[in-house]
């Protein structure tokens, strides 16, 4: 079944894999993006796994609810969605804005989530990146909220990032909610409990038992991140790539994925 209708919303998703699935993994996307962002990943993981990738509330072909769109109310959403799909405990994948949504489930809801993987996670900012950011909230409610979100992107690509890439997700920012954008980018930095600032992230890494790959482009998070993770944790950083390093390198990420993976099996 493609959609799942839940209390307050309607849920998009694909659910592919084979008869016997080593695992589950559920794939959750970025911000103003959609499970599209997985084409790359899916047909190649659910060779072995059962794969699960929804659109989040207020995005892609997902309802818009009247309640607001916010990480935490995707991580509930995610966890309701799992509980009908009778998945168990799954590895959740996020990119971005997904992974604040994984790590939130995975500290929430530790039976649903054996093992995290995030991709350049919205979370782990410093004070010099957050101050702006309450202003940036107040223009996305303002009177060019498209304008607002791609500039607000514009950090995520390099030199070196594909044109399908930056036109992919230029163009789904264009088709976004306004509000969905607004209310998305406040759970993650300036809302009470956001996840995104420093400190904030530091106690949510404290509160998250599962182990985790973490995949980053930036050194200076990947470092400040490495020492907060539980054992059984691995942190990769590909300097030099853009925010959406599971789309410019594929391969790699598959192959550090399942490597990874891998061994995680073996230790247990």
């Amino acid at each position: 079944m493609a959609f799942t209708d839940l209390t307050d919303v309607r849920l998009f998703h694909t659910d592919d894999g084979p008869a016997a699935p080593a695992r589950t993994l559920l794939l959750v996307h970025g911000w103003g993006s959609d499970s599209h962002e997985w084409v790359q990943h899916i047909g190649p993981l659910a060779r072995r796994h059962r794969v699960l990738a929804p659109d989040l509330r207020g995005h892609g072909a997902s309802s818009v609810p009247d309640t607001p769109c916010t990480p935490r109310a995707m991580a509930a959403d995610l966890a309701a969605l799992l509980g009908r799909a009778g998945t168990g405990p799954v590895t959740a994948v996020g990119h971005s804005m997904g992974g604040q949504v994984v790590g939130l489930l995975a500290a929430d809801r530790p039976d649903l989530v054996d093992r995290v993987v995030t991709v350049d996670p919205g979370y782990g900012f410093d004070p010099a990146e957050t101050d702006p950011l309450p202003a940036a909230v107040r223009a996305l409610h303002g009177p060019d909220p498209v304008g607002t979100a791609l500039a607000l992107d514009s950090w995520s690509t390099t030199p070196a990032t594909p044109d399908w890439i930056r036109t992919w997700h230029e163009r789904r920012l264009r088709a976004a909610r306004p509000r969905v954008l607004a209310e998305a980018f406040a759970g993650m930095f300036t809302d009470p409990g956001a996840i995104g600032p420093r400190p904030a992230a530091r106690e949510h890494l404290a509160g998250r038992a599962q182990p985790a790959l973490s995949f980053w482009h930036h050194p200076g998070r990947a470092a400040w991140e490495r020492p907060l993770l539980p054992p059984g944790s691995r942190v990769v950083c590909w300097e030099g790539a853009g925010h959406r390093l599971h789309e410019e390198r594929p391969a790699d990420f598959l192959r550090e994925l399942e490597d990874w993976l891998a061994g995680t099996d073996h230790e247990r």
